[in-house]
Formats: C-alpha cells, structure tokens, sequence
C-alpha cells in the first residue's frame, strides 16, 4: 500500500526495498525502524530472494533519523528504540544475501549508517552524505563506528564524525563510501543491474562470504581457520561440482544454491 513506510517489490528475483516517506526524505521514526528489520528478515528467509536493494521514495534515500519525533527521553525510553535500530544491520550482516544501497539525493545521520550497513553502495552522481549525528548531541548508530572505519579508515572515520561536513557524491567516491557513481535518476536500476549480476553467483558461496565478512574483527590467522570450514564445507555442495563441471565443458555454470 502506498501509505506504508516501507515498501517492496520484486524483480528478477531482486527485491526492492524502499523507504516510504517521502514527505520528511523518509526519515526514520520508531514505526518505520520496525517495519524495515521486518521487511529485511523477511526477505533474507525467502530462498527465491537472491539478492536485496534498498531505496528512497521521492528522490531521496534518507536524511537520517526523524529528529522531530524525538525527545529527552529516559533509558527504558530511548533503549527499546535503539535497540530497533541496532537490529537493521544485524539483520543485513548476519543475512546470506547480498544487499545494495542506491542513494539519490542525500543519505545522512542514519541514512548514511543504512547505506553502509549493506554491501555496495550507487550513488547518483549528484547525491550529498554526511554523519549528522553530533549536529543533535548523539554518536551514531545502526553500525556506523564499524562501517565508516572499514570503508575509509579509522583516522579518516574520526575526522567525518568529529567534523562533520557534506561530502558530494564524488568526493564520497574518492574516499571509498560509494563504490560506483550513476547519473542521476538511474540509480536503482543500476543497483538492481548490480545485484543481478550478483545474483548468478552460487548462493552459497555468497553467503559464505557474508558470514565471513562479519568476522572482520578476527586476526588473521583466526581467519584463515574461518575460512578453512567455509571452503571445506563448499567443496561438498552440487553448486561446487555444476562449476567445475561447467569450466571444463566451457559452459556457463548454473547454479542452484545446493
């Protein structure tokens, strides 16, 4: 329905996720926090999902969270609240499907935690970021201290959040926030494009490296032993064997996650 603040469809086994506000730049209150984990889980569930994209409705992504429906609030306030922002990337990072952000217009505060939380990120080549969060007295949230860090390094990720300022598309491009810029008006198509061509990957072994990329904590030699049972546990699957079948025939391979 079209007065839901989340919305989703379907596209070649795509499915597309939008924020539905688009009167506030679908910024986000408690009822959409909610109905975005739900939508998210459900569709990390369904084996016919092969890949996830998120949007904005209105030709914005999200300005960050809807400040106007905040207050002073106490800890057993502001914690059941939190706590349903913090379960949007849990549910992207523990989730075997890849997800794609596309950004128009703006992404910030939240919005930028969004888009970061998922695996690749279009952005409209004439689209704004910024960390907000220090603007309303908050740190951030929804993984944002994981995910800058990760994408531009830590010193760089304390200097956005200390000094916040509005980064243009293509500077966030020259520093790693965005991973391939598009004209503006096509990003979800772009991004669907992307998460099509994902899509012909085995699925498990995409969900093997999502699992994987959530221990990006490990050293490296606990990773070489996470890695060790998730490619021992591949080479026994039908996927594996329909790819080396398929390089030695010179064929494209198909495969079917089992």
């Amino acid at each position: 329905m079209a007065d839901e603040v989340v919305l989703y469809e379907d596209r070649n086994g795509i499915r597309v996720v939008t924020l539905n506000r688009p009167r506030v730049r679908n910024a986000i209150d408690l009822p959409l926090r909610l109905a975005l984990a739900e939508v998210l889980a459900a569709a990390m569930a369904e084996d016919a999902v092969r890949g996830i994209v998120l949007t904005g409705a209105g030709g914005t992504f999200c300005s960050g969270g809807d400040i106007s429906t905040m207050t002073r609030m106490s800890e057993s306030e502001s914690r059941p609240r939190t706590e349903a922002a913090q379960r949007i990337p849990r549910i992207i990072w523990t989730g075997t499907k890849p997800v794609i952000a596309a950004v128009e217009g703006a992404a910030f505060g939240a919005g930028l935690s969004l888009a970061l939380a998922g695996d690749r990120v279009v952005a409209a080549a004439d689209a704004r970021f910024g960390t907000a969060f220090a603007a309303v007295g908050l740190a951030g949230d929804m993984g944002i201290f994981a995910t800058l860090a990760h994408r531009v390094g830590v010193a760089r990720a304390r200097q956005l959040m200390l000094l916040p300022e509005v980064l243009p598309a293509p500077d966030a491009h020259q520093l790693g926030l965005v991973d391939r810029l598009v004209e503006p008006g096509t990003t979800l198509e772009a991004a669907c494009a992307d998460a099509e061509r994902i899509a012909q990957l085995p699925p498990l072994a995409v969900a093997a490296m999502k699992r994987l990329w959530s221990h990006a904590g490990a050293t490296p030699l606990e990773m070489l032993d996470l890695e060790l049972e998730e490619q021992v546990a591949l080479f026994g699957t039908e996927d594996f064997g329909e790819g080396a079948e398929a390089y030695r025939n010179k064929r494209p391979p198909v495969f079917r996650g089992r």
